[in-house]
């Protein structure tokens, strides 16, 4: 692998810890680095491909550090985001390029494996992990004793990550080839590890170990206030005390005391039935919702009380601020995927900050720079056409213009649809058009509706929708008349009359209906999925053999695995017949016996291959600008502030740009530019 280095060195750190108030389980990696009580004891390094493994003691370190050339020098570790964190923020040095074997391991052997140094020492049988016999828990200074067997033990670990990095790059056996006529490390024709995804590693892993994002602290400490002050009031208005909102049983004695029946539901932990007052609950959310504004605030009481998510994270924001820049704790392949996830134990979950809150606006672009916003719009839905061979949809995309009307058209027969003329119509194809195409049943699709259908508010369909919907008498003695309808309609959690639940569930089912009358190619697709999955996914059936191999445009599906266009894969190990809870026949993978079928493999296919093309853009834009954040479909970057309007249309020339493995894709993206995060539409 030709690369902008000529070295790579690989390092772990050993730190000071104590388990009564400083351990990495008890605060952030962002919070132990940039402790008071941080203390590096050495490192163990070596250079990639030597023999010679070397303990640098912490006296040494800063001068260490400082005589190497990292403009040229790239770093490996287990767990890169920890020790270069600290190379970084403690001794003021960024490698070229950062490798991490934690990271290819979450890719390479799925989230369920289990990733540690220790674990996959075992599984590649290298020899095991060490144990220190004198603990550092406490120590602020070592024994000369204690001091070199902690160097010892680092040591081993520098072998094993090497070792490690080795197996997950290009099979057990294998490394970097060095190149003295190019001074540069090559990879052989074995090399089984995609380059762009080592280039997606460095990156993650830069956007928190070379922070740029500003927080402003002011903004941060007056929201708090605001938010303090708010929740009391509500208290006051409501004529309640706190105490009375946080207790479970005394909170449904305010309920009975305004004649509300307090929600239940069947404890998952317990089996038995308990008070459905959770935020996600369905029940509880239609409380919230209410057309009862007491109800409603009472409810919204409740949620300011019990819920510390946004208080907790405002004020981690607001401790960083005071700390530096804002270092952005994503885990690289941390869903199956292959999207991104928040780091775990990092107390901030930036893929979810909710749109409008003080805590996006609170994000800023570094002096004299802005942030970029570029999010790919109907980024799944034009992959699942371009797959499905859905030719009428793709048309749609083409034409540009409003997808949703243009499909609502194509679902109701009203030619010349549009969000003014009919808005109700429209709203129900762009719920058809971005859940139904994972084979949605109508009563997941009635249920999710009621608690608020992919973060849109909750909504329950009433006669007057029925009609305009086409719902006739007929439909609804047919609905009435199938098989399981009365137990699906008890399974939907809702605070309505029996009758208004029929209404909403038939119309619900109107909806997926049309739909699949519309989308007849998806329907192809999820049935071509299903088969995959029982002649090529699992075993042939005969005398265990693996599956057939099937190759379909940008994908091949293989046993237990589906290659992508990045060159990884969707994985699903021990995939095998197994029985539901009504004795019927379905496929299940994996320790947690994960459901698998035609509909799901869809949807999964579709993420990763979104995911593709999202990270194909954001590799060609890190060319030029910087990526410091990743949300869903969308990418931030800072860009310079005299280049706003250039560095607009360039970034979004590269994040539409036709994938080659996606020939004639019509790709889009919404962009903006803004000085606060939460300012970018």
């Amino acid at each position: 692998m030709s690369a902008p280095y000529e070295r790579i060195l690989v390092i772990d750190f050993e730190t000071r810890w104590d388990k009564k108030d400083y351990t990495l389980r008890k605060l952030t990696t962002e919070e132990y680095i940039r402790h008071e009580k941080f203390k590096a004891f050495g490192v163990g390094y070596r250079y990639y491909g030597e023999d010679e493994v070397t303990w640098v003691s912490e006296k040494d370190l800063p001068e260490f550090f400082d005589s190497i050339p990292w403009d040229t020098t790239a770093v490996l570790a287990h767990n890169a985001q920890f020790d270069v964190a600290i190379l970084s923020w403690v001794y003021g040095h960024t490698p070229c390029f950062i490798f991490d074997s934690l990271s290819m391991a979450r890719a390479l052997r799925g989230l369920e494996a289990g990733n540690s140094l220790m674990q996959l020492a075992k599984e590649f049988g290298l020899p095991p992990k060490g144990d220190a016999v004198h603990s550092t828990d406490g120590l602020e200074f070592l024994t000369p004793e204690i001091e070199q067997e902690l160097s010892d033990y680092c040591k081993h670990d520098v072998v094993l990550c090497e070792e490690v990095f080795n197996r997950l790059y290009k099979g057990a056996g294998g490394k970097l080839i060095y190149d003295d006529r190019e001074q540069v490390y090559l990879s052989d024709v074995r090399a089984s590890y995609p380059k762009k995804e080592l280039k997606l590693i460095d990156m993650t892993l830069k956007m928190f170990v070379n922070p740029v994002l500003q927080l402003d602290s002011d903004m941060l400490q007056v929201a708090l206030e605001e938010e303090q002050q708010k929740r009391k009031s509500l208290l006051a208005k409501l004529n309640v005390e706190e105490k009375d909102l946080a207790s479970n049983d005394k909170f449904a004695e305010v309920l009975r005391s305004m004649s509300i029946k307090p929600p239940t539901k069947i404890s998952v932990q317990t089996g038995k039935e308990a008070y459905a007052f959770a935020k996600n609950d369905a029940l509880f959310q239609q409380l919230l919702n209410s057309t009862n504004e007491d109800i409603a605030s009472l409810c919204q009481a409740r949620l300011a009380v019990k819920s510390t998510l946004e208080r907790t994270r405002a004020q981690r924001f607001l401790d960083i601020s005071k700390r530096g820049a804002l270092p952005v704790p994503l885990n690289y392949y941390g869903a199956h995927t292959g999207r991104w996830s928040a780091s775990k134990g990092s107390g901030l979950n930036l893929q979810n900050l909710k749109r409008g809150s003080f805590l996006r606006s609170s994000i800023m672009a570094p002096k004299d720079s802005m942030l970029i916003v570029c999010d790919l719009s109907q980024i799944e839905p034009r992959i699942l056409a371009h797959l499905t061979d859905d030719y009428n949809m793709l048309d749609i995309f083409s034409r540009g213009g409003d997808p949703y009307a243009a499909f609502g058209a194509r679902m109701f027969n009203i030619p010349g649809m549009t969000k003014k003329t009919h808005p109700e119509l429209r709203q129900s194809a762009k719920s058809a058009l971005l859940g139904a195409g994972y084979g949605l049943g109508w009563s997941a699709f009635a249920a999710q509706l009621l608690t608020g259908f992919l973060g849109a508010p909750p909504l329950r369909y009433i006669e007057e929708d029925a009609y305009k919907l086409g719902v006739t008498t007929e439909d609804v003695y047919d609905f009435l008349d199938m098989e399981d309808t009365k137990q699906r309609l008890s399974d939907i959690a809702c605070t309505c009359t029996k009758k208004e639940l029929i209404i909403h569930a038939v119309t619900a089912k109107k909806i997926i209906d049309k739909y699949r009358e519309a989308a007849a190619p998806v329907k192809s697709f999820w049935r071509w999925c299903g088969d995959r999955i029982d002649d090529s996914l699992s075993d042939d059936g005969n005398d265990f053999k693996q599956g057939k191999v099937y190759t379909y445009k940008c994908l091949q599906v293989q046993y237990e695995k589906v290659v992508l266009p990045s060159g990884l894969c969707l994985r699903y190990p021990n995939l095998r017949p197994d029985k539901d809870d009504k004795g019927r026949l379905q496929w299940v993978y994996g320790e947690k016996k994960k459901r698998l079928y035609g509909g799901k493999l869809t949807e999964n296919i579709v993420q990763a291959v979104a995911r593709c093309v999202m990270t194909d853009g954001m590799i060609r834009i890190q060319k030029r600008y910087s990526c410091v954040l990743t949300v869903h479909d969308e990418v931030v970057c800072v860009v310079p502030k005299v280049e706003e309007e250039e560095a607009k249309t360039w970034v979004l020339a590269q994040m539409t740009m036709e994938p080659k493995y996606l020939p004639e894709i019509p790709l889009n993206a919404d962009i903006d530019s803004a000085l606060r995060y939460g300012d970018a539409k």
